[in-house]
């Protein structure tokens, strides 16, 4: 819940002006009242995506915003469970992958998150939590759905607080959902699925951690708002 129309109008600037990997794709996620204008200003190959969306079609909703608004925009993107979205409006795994499968069933792609929260970490819960985050996801979207996913982690201990996981410690939690994926769904999913890394990512460490293996891009929070969210999307050029 950041920024302004001015800030759309910089960002845009800066990023119509970035010439970047082939391989890299960059999509901006506005707060909604933001949409409409951000799809306008920003080049067409920069996708814009909502940060959350409603389960439900239409109706007596007051507040949510759902897949056909989006769709009206000319948007094909959602970010889905968000720890913000999990811990202070606590949507659970079941609702986060229900408003996934409608946001599939109906043509949008969506950015995916989990992680954990730093008790759970220091508890030894890392993969317990991510995993059974992903096995609510496996249960309600079929197997041909996963290429319009991509999954973001992003530990909820280094969200906004400048703790970053270490190069090392984000890999070996990538490695982990590349293979459960692997497992439980299918090699195919696991070699073609993105995941992103999010939690205090900025200019200076997106370079050594984009160097890790399992690690295929970056979910960008703070540093998104400013000139250095340029230097993160040419971090692969």
């Amino acid at each position: 819940m950041n920024g302004n129309t001015k800030l759309v109008e910089s960002l845009s600037t800066l990023l119509n002006d970035g010439k970047w990997a082939e391989n890299t794709e960059v999509v901006v996620a506005p707060p909604a009242p933001y949409l409409a204008l951000a799809r306008s200003k920003f080049r067409s190959d920069i996708g814009v995506s909502a940060q959350n969306i409603s389960e439900k079609d239409s109706g007596a909703f007051t507040g949510e915003i759902s897949h056909l608004m989006l769709k009206d925009l000319g948007l094909v993107w959602t970010i889905l469970g968000h720890s913000e979205r999990r811990e202070i409006y606590k949507e659970s795994d079941e609702l986060i992958a229900l408003k996934t499968s409608v946001a599939l069933k109906n043509g949008l792609k969506v950015i995916f998150c989990c992680g954990e929260k730093l008790e759970e970490r220091e508890a030894g819960k890392t993969l317990e939590v991510v995993f059974r985050q992903l096995k609510a996801l496996k249960s309600a979207i079929s197997e041909t759905s996963w290429g319009n996913v991509v999954i973001a982690y992003e530990p909820v201990w280094a969200i906004g607080t400048g703790k970053v996981a270490t190069p090392q410690q984000a890999q070996d939690v990538h490695h982990d959902i590349r293979k459960w994926l692997s497992d439980n769904v299918s090699s195919k999913v696991a070699e073609e699925t993105r995941i992103l890394y999010g939690g205090s990512v900025n200019a200076g460490n997106c370079k050594t951690l984009q160097e890790e293996k399992d690690i295929d891009g970056f979910l960008v929070g703070g540093a998104s708002l400013k000139e250095e969210f340029l230097q993160i999307c040419l971090a692969r050029s």
